[in-house]
């Protein structure tokens, strides 16, 4: 028996290689096929099953193409209905992995048709539970993103709190419990950084197991949840309807444009450039966006890039323009249309028009601040800026900069800052591009600001937030 965890950090999300006797499995996989595809090959494997345990909102899975490259079979759990062939398991099914058996358990609550997939080893002994979205190391699946019709986040998390009780709690606590996300996704509120645990740890630890009665479980898990990102519901549809193969996807992106080709480009395109936010900052295309590549990438582009279907150009160090379109695809940002060969220099070499962010130190904005007329922009989460932050700052998180725009003047000057620079820069650029022309980023963000003089305090005032 073999059982790898692949766990990928953008999107903190974990999809899984099970192995025996000549036969894999792999549960949730991400969009590329090819990791999946060579894990068989090293191990004179046939792939015979992709399961998947929901449809996933906040990232695109590669089981469509998975099945088309290998011939296996797609299974997803009860109530399923998608535009293209899969096995639609019954609640009890097993299915076979040569000497392993992995049982269907129907737990909806994060969404209708959400299933946990027990595996029993070779003795038939329960080994280990994939558990998707309904269940995580320290917390349990958000249950507002299936809400339709009649169905309340209410109704789903009293379907989530049977599901836990009646299908996974009643398990040996030996278990061992691997989840579909880690801490930083946002498909719960409270994930440890931890990626697996035991079933056993987990009912001392995990709030949402404890001895709560119906009523008190719903009012918990309910409670306290942001509004997910506004690229979730088109990538469930694209999980349930179908998507381009990504193959294309990436073949299509591979176009290198000189500066006058990629300027013909630009009117109605996305210009994405991806470098680290130091480098953005001292150079950069007019109305670009900063998203760098070294961080949360992928969510940041979901989260901020409103329409998926926009044609997208992208500013890059040439070696890395690949995995930019791949972290895209990721999360169905499918239309990359090309990338700026020789990038910003070759821009500044063609005399082209190039800006920069102006910055300060925070020995500079203490000076500011004195003054009595400076904006502090703090863009982090709500809680980030509710722990501590510089008197009289404004929260504006980046997560709702789009939505909150137009709460800004146009005519103030904003000096931005989040914890290292990476929220801050791509918030700055965001602004830039839609007119805000004195943006100023404070280097070294809260950290810096922290070990100054500079007043902190972590009293909420109300008329500061937005």
């Amino acid at each position: 028996m073999k059982i790898d965890q692949l766990y990928t950090k953008c999107l903190a999300e974990a999809a899984y290689y099970i192995e025996s006797e000549g036969e894999a499995a792999i549960i949730d996989p991400l969009r590329e096929t090819e990791p999946y595809i060579e894990m068989a090959k090293e191990n004179n494997t046939k792939i015979k099953y992709v399961f998947e345990t929901h449809f996933h909102a906040d990232f695109v899975s590669g089981h469509i193409d998975l099945a088309k490259e290998t011939g296996a079979t797609i299974v997803y759990g009860p109530g399923a209905k998608t535009n293209y062939n899969i096995h639609e398991a019954k609640d009890g099914e097993t299915f076979k992995i040569g000497k392993l058996t992995i049982k269907v358990l129907h737990t909806p609550g994060h969404t209708p048709e959400s299933t946990t997939y027990l595996l029993l080893d070779e003795n038939g002994k329960e080994h280990c539970i994939f558990t998707g979205d309904t269940l995580f190391i320290g917390d349990v699946g958000r249950p507002d993103l299936a809400v339709k019709g009649d169905l309340t986040q209410e109704d789903l998390a009293g379907l989530l709190f049977d599901s836990l009780r009646n299908k996974i709690m009643t398990l040996p606590d030996e278990v061992i419990v691997y989840p579909a996300h880690g801490a930083g996704s946002a498909c719960g509120k409270n994930m440890s950084k931890e990626t697996f645990s035991t079933l056993g740890e987990q009912k001392q630890s995990n709030y949402a197991l404890q001895d709560l009665t119906k009523d008190d479980f719903i009012a918990q898990v309910t409670d306290g949840i942001a509004p997910p990102p506004q690229y979730f519901p088109k990538n469930a549809m694209m999980n349930k309807n179908g998507y381009s193969s990504v193959n294309e996807v990436l073949e299509a992106a591979k176009i290198g444009l000189d500066v006058p080709s990629f300027k013909e480009k630009m009117e109605g395109a996305i210009i994405l450039d991806v470098r680290h936010q130091d480098e953005f900052r001292k150079g950069f295309i007019p109305n670009s966006i900063n998203i760098p590549l070294d961080g949360s990438f992928a969510s940041w582009v979901g989260t901020l890039i409103e329409d998926i279907h926009a044609p997208i150009l992208i500013i890059s160090n040439e070696d890395r323009v690949q995995e930019a379109v791949l972290r895209l695809s990721r999360v169905g940002y499918d239309n990359t249309i090309g990338y700026l060969l020789g990038g910003i220099t070759a821009w500044t070499v063609a005399n082209e028009q190039v800006n920069t962010m102006d910055q300060v130190s925070v020995n500079e904005l203490e000076i500011k601040l004195n003054e009595g007329k400076s904006k502090v922009l703090d863009v982090r989460k709500p809680s980030e800026y509710e722990a501590e932050h510089v008197e009289n700052a404004i929260n504006f998180p980046l997560d709702y900069i789009n939505e909150n725009i137009e709460k800004l003047d146009k005519s103030a000057t904003y000096f931005v800052h989040c914890k290292s620079g990476y929220r801050s820069m791509a918030a700055s650029s965001i602004l830039r591009k839609n007119g805000f022309n004195n943006i100023i980023d404070i280097y070294g963000g809260i950290d810096a600001i922290l070990e100054s003089n500079i007043k902190v305090t972590d009293y909420v005032c109300p008329s500061t937030k937005l």
